[in-house]
């Protein structure tokens, strides 16, 4: 048991500065394929669907060709089953030879080729969570130097099939083994997912000195009971990780269904106002081939991703939750600016939801309000004036909040200047405070 404290402590001390390498100051934003491909490897009755060097390429076209990539979507992630059932004879992961026969180097080129990034899974384990082989301490370096290696800029570190001594000495381990490769690499952990997602079974502020971004709670299904649950969770759990987040370390709950089977139009644009608000990672798990204009106009909406964007890295927490089944958030933003987020949990009517800004706790003064679904402006608002929204079933009302006295746009990468509207620009301020609630 000495023997195990004392690997701790040498896993635990020297990485607290391992992961200052300047990566993703805002929440990253791209494509993974789990959610809407699995561990499809089933290449000769289903080539297009399943796990291969061919949908990777295919998923890269369609963000470099179709806008995504102007907008922030650059990672394109593998998970699961990408790997062969074994090691090379010199003990490193390889990809499987029929599913991936010019190797990950060569998708990684292509990738990037296109102005993009890769990403990679790997776990902390005797194996994956479809049976793969795992990445076990001793192998740790050698993972991490093969990524480097190939021009992985991105790993996913899962945890099944280990133990909390494995994982607590593990995920540490890795990120030192990162940044000793010297290629700035995203590191995603799933540690806390495993030890139940709170303190005192997880260490946030260590978390947040190792990791870029940490998945909390259980995997995302193709439903909104899925993202209800998810949401739940993390309003109930917010005073505890809601603090963890910010520029460089941020809260995970999961991917972007968005053009999938399970959700309706209001529930698709629920789940992207509450992805925005809680500034979470905007990583789609979808078919980009076949995606729909309606799903494309809800993931592309240039406001609600300068809003997921803001540079200050607030999450956003719940306000209010009224037994009429009526729910308010609210995050702060750059210059003065705040998002509030209106929540209809009934899903068999609409709700006339009446308040005022001043109820919310904002200053007194007057304000703009941009809608970012409807495109509207909301204008001679002030902390007192009565206003209601209406808000679809299982749907969202999202509004972008400024000083009246505000008139610079917002900036949002690849907006065309026809498209910005007249709220502030995002961009880094230290020395604005947000609205005292």
């Amino acid at each position: 048991m000495e023997f195990i404290r004392t690997l701790l402590l040498v896993a635990l001390v020297p990485a607290t500065s391992a992961l200052d390498n300047g990566l993703l100051r805002t929440p990253p934003m791209g494509w993974m394929a789990w959610e809407r491909f699995r561990c499809n490897v089933d290449c000769k009755n289903d080539p297009k669907n399943c796990i291969s060097e061919e949908l990777f390429r295919d998923m890269a076209d369609r963000l470099s060709e179709d806008g995504w990539r102007e907008l922030g979507y650059e990672y394109v992630i593998i998970d699961d089953c990408w790997t062969s059932m074994q090691r090379d004879k010199d003990g490193r992961l390889q990809p499987d030879p029929s599913r991936f026969p010019r190797g990950i180097a060569n998708l990684a080129r292509y990738i990037h080729d296109r102005g993009l990034k890769l990403g990679i899974y790997a776990d902390m384990g005797t194996g994956t969570c479809m049976g793969y082989p795992g990445t076990t301490l001793d192998k740790i370096e050698i993972d991490a130097q093969t990524f480097a290696s190939w021009g992985v800029d991105y790993l996913k570190f899962d945890g099944c099939n280990s133990n909390a001594i494995e994982q607590m000495m593990g995920y540490p381990l890795m990120s030192k083994a990162l940044n000793s490769t010297g290629r700035p690499m995203a590191y995603s952990c799933s540690w806390p997912v495993y030890v139940g997602g709170l303190p005192p079974n997880v260490n946030y502020s260590l978390l947040g000195d190792i990791c870029h971004l940490w998945r909390n709670y259980n995997d995302i299904q193709d439903s909104w009971d899925s993202v209800q649950n998810i949401v739940d969770w993390f309003t109930t759990n917010q005073d505890d990780v809601q603090p963890a987040a910010g520029p460089g370390r941020w809260n995970d709950p999961d991917m972007l269904i968005i053009g999938n089977f399970g959700l309706s139009s209001d529930q698709a644009r629920s789940q992207m106002a509450l992805w925005a608000i809680m500034a979470a990672p905007l990583i789609m798990s979808n078919d980009l081939r076949t995606l729909s204009n309606e799903a494309r106009a809800v993931l592309q909406n240039r406001v609600a991703i300068g809003i997921n964007q803001d540079p200050r890295g607030v999450q956003g927490r719940r306000l209010i939750q009224e037994k009429s089944h009526i729910e308010v958030y609210w995050r702060p933003l750059s210059h003065s600016a705040s998002a509030l987020v209106f929540l209809n949990r009934h899903q068999d009517m609409p709700y006339l939801y009446r308040t005022s800004l001043s109820k919310l706790k904002y200053q007194t003064g007057g304000y703009k309000a941009y809608n970012v679904f409807s495109g509207k402006t909301v204008t001679d608002l002030t902390d007192a004036t009565e206003f209601t929204v209406s808000i679809n079933p299982s749907g969202v009302v999202m509004w972008y909040v400024y000083p009246a006295k505000t008139s610079k746009p917002l900036q949002v990468r690849g907006m065309h200047k026809s498209h910005r509207i007249a709220s502030p620009q995002l961009q880094k301020d230290k020395m604005n405070r947000p609205f005292v609630l």
